[in-house]
């Protein structure tokens, strides 16, 4: 008895441990809800894997399909830049979040006008079509 007890735990803890080492999935595609100036905003990153290498872009309502630049995953850490297309002024918009399963925080962070502007984002992966 002890020893089937003693074996349970053991798979118990091994299944844990290995849970806890699963790398960060960030393919697919996710909606985002930000805040700026008062006003709720929506955008949608999309995410794809080759190999080892990562693409993507970033879609806003006016806006569809910007390349990211500099896209890297570091354990559940997702970096990049985008550059937004507002009013005939260009804005690069550096990206930094956390991936949590389905679920994506962090913040953007951008110049406009000489002053540097952060805002929070929440994110969640759309479900696939089975």
């Amino acid at each position: 008895m002890k020893t089937i007890l003693s074996a349970t735990l053991v798979f118990a803890l091994c299944g844990t441990a290995g849970a806890r080492d699963e790398k960060a999935d960030p393919v697919g595609t996710w909606k985002c809800e930000y805040e700026i100036g008062g006003q709720s905003r929506t955008s949608t990153l999309t995410i794809k894997k080759d190999g080892d290498k990562l693409s993507g872009t970033m879609s806003w309502q006016d806006q569809k399909d910007e390349p990211l630049k500099e896209l890297k995953l570091k354990d559940a850490t997702l970096t990049f830049a985008a550059v937004r297309k507002f009013m005939d002024n260009e804005i690069p918009i550096d990206y930094t979040f956390t991936i949590d399963g389905d679920k994506i925080k962090g913040k953007g962070a951008a110049e406009f006008g000489g002053q540097k502007q952060e805002f929070d984002i929440n994110g969640s992966r759309e479900k696939k079509d089975k």
